[in-house]
């Protein structure tokens, strides 16, 4: 895998390109010269943590030949309050939606991402004490 980072030479603005092709746009706080343009760069650590985790969930169900029709989730995370400023704790709240899915199915799912299949989750643990729970919505 690999990532090319450019500077945009305005302000604290980066444009990241990956190896697939996508370009992604981060930029600093105001506070730290940027123009509140992008995401910043540890938003984006974060929001990676969330699609790496809810598509191992779905891929789970989906494998186990549950009826998931919808999976969202959502992450809280506090940060340590001096350099380096790393994830010190991040709760995932998952949201569900199937027919007929049992709890026990989900947690299993949520369970094998967090100590398996996840990397970005497992490798963020390093830091950080991380917290799950989950909502089954019928549908």
């Amino acid at each position: 895998m690999e990532c090319t980072i450019k500077w945009l030479e305005d302000g604290m603005s980066f444009l990241a390109q990956t190896s697939t092709g996508h370009l992604v746009a981060m930029d600093g706080a105001p506070e730290a010269g940027g123009n509140n343009l992008a995401p910043r760069p540890m938003e984006l650590v974060l929001a990676g943590t969330g699609g790496c985790t809810a598509f191992d969930v779905v891929l789970i169900l989906k494998r186990g030949r549950h009826n998931v029709t919808g999976c969202d989730v959502s992450l809280k995370a506090e940060r340590a309050e001096s350099d380096p400023k790393v994830f010190t704790k991040i709760h995932f709240h998952f949201r569900v939606t199937g027919k007929g899915l049992k709890p026990e199915a989900v947690q299993r799912a949520i369970d094998m991402s967090a100590e398996k299949y996840c990397s970005a989750s497992i490798m963020l643990a390093k830091t950080a004490d991380i917290t799950h729970d989950f909502e089954i919505i019928e549908g």
